[in-house]
This record gives C-alpha cells, sequence and structure tokens, in this order.
C-alpha cells in the first residue's frame, strides 16, 4: 500500500520486484469537516489578517523550503500579504528577509490552522526536495482553497490543473504563479469549487477507510 503513484514508481519498485497489481495506492486521508470553506470562525479578524491572503503552512526549515516562498512573495506581494504558520529555526532570519510583505503567526492550535487555511484565498509550498505526498495540499482542497506548488513527487497526485498550479522548482517562477492567479478571480473561483469537489471524492477519510477495509478482507480470502 502506497499514498501515490510517485511512492510506488519512483521509491517502492526500483528496490522491490513487486507486480502493479499488487499495489494499493490509498491517499492520505482528511477530515471534511475540519476542514470546511463555510467554516472559518471569524479567524481572519482574530488574527487581524486582510480579506486577501496567500498562506504557507509548515515547519520554518531549509527542507520545508518557507525561504523559497519568501523569495517569492515579491512577485506578488503588493496584491496579498503571505502569511506562514509554523515554527523553526529559521523565523528570524525569514521575517528580516520577509520584511512587509507579509507576517509570521508562529504556532497555532489545530482548530486555527484548519480556518486559516480555509480562509486563504491561496495556499502556497515550494519544500526543497520531493515530497511522498504533501498532506496540506489536500487539507487545501477540502477548505477551497487552491494551490500553487513546486512539481514534482506525490504532490501531482493531489494538485491537478483544476485545483491549483505546479510550476518550475523556482521561486520567481513559483510567485509568478502566484500572482497569475490573484489577478484572475474567476479562475479562483472555478478553481476552489473544483477543490472540494476533489476533497470529496479522492481524500474523504471516511471513504478511503471503507476502500482500505475492503483491501485488506482480500488478503485474507
Amino acid at each position: 500500500m502506497v499514498t501515490t503513484e510517485y511512492v510506488r514508481d519512483a521509491l517502492v519498485r526500483p528496490l522491490v520486484d513487486v507486480e502493479l497489481e499488487r499495489f494499493l495506492i490509498l491517499p492520505c486521508g482528511i477530515d471534511l469537516e475540519e476542514f470546511n470553506p463555510t467554516v472559518t470562525d471569524g479567524v481572519k479578524d482574530r488574527y487581524g489578517l486582510p480579506d486577501r491572503y496567500v498562506i504557507c503552512p509548515g515547519a520554518l526549515t531549509h527542507s520545508k523550503g518557507p525561504q523559497n516562498v519568501v523569495a517569492a512573495s515579491q512577485e506578488y506581494a503588493e496584491l496579498a500579504p503571505t502569511v506562514f504558520i509554523g515554527a523553526g529555526e529559521l523565523r528570524s532570519q525569514l521575517e528580516q528577509e520577509l520584511s512587509d510583505r507579509g507576517q509570521f503567526l508562529g504556532f497555532v492550535s489545530r482548530e486555527d490552522k484548519a480556518f486559516l487555511i480555509c480562509a486563504a484565498t491561496l495556499l502556497v509550498a515550494a519544500p526543497e526536495k520531493k515530497e511522498h505526498f504533501g498532506i496540506i495540499y489536500a487539507e487545501a482542497l477540502a477548505g477551497g482553497t487552491p494551490c500553487v506548488a513546486y512539481e514534482g513527487g506525490g504532490v501531482d497526485a493531489i494538485v491537478t490543473p483544476d485545483v491549483g498550479v505546479l510550476c518550475q522548482r523556482d521561486p520567481v517562477a513559483l510567485g509568478r504563479s502566484v500572482r497569475q492567479l490573484l489577478e484572475d478571480e474567476p479562475t479562483r473561483g472555478k478553481m476552489a469549487l473544483q477543490a472540494r469537489r476533489r476533497a470529496e471524492e479522492r481524500f474523504d477519510m471516511a471513504g478511503l477507510g471503507v476502500e482500505l477495509e475492503r483491501w485488506l478482507a482480500t488478503l485474507t480470502r
């Protein structure tokens, strides 16, 4: 059992000779009640955020790539600030580099993390290495928040062209992709609706649990 075709084809099969039909591709599941575009609990007012902002959740470490998002923000800062949630050793350095183009909220509760993602205009992420899956993208889709991210790895199985943009692994390209969506409200609106639909169809925790049970049952026959 693997979370994406990327894990199966790039990481497992080169090491273990297993037939394709023996694999179950089962993505990580999302609580669709926790991440819901209609439930944001006044989070913008509580954190003093503008109506439109770009969110980047995750640890402030080099591997998670917040430095790439800080650099990318130069391409779209006048359209929306970038809000970072998470803690890590790079915070002081990144705060200086980001300057007035956004803000760092630090560690927030699980509930507020969901509210902040669901209330955001876009979610952006740019990890240094290709990830196996990328749970924040699925969470964003459940919240009706389109994504902009580096291409490659498991993210390709989550962020499709109808719910976001995957760009080359370069901060300038990332920033320009964010800018393009910020300037295109009709496309963002369509992506937001499709994002929630995709999460309901592919990343619903309850539905994935049923699928796993069915697969496990076949192993005992």
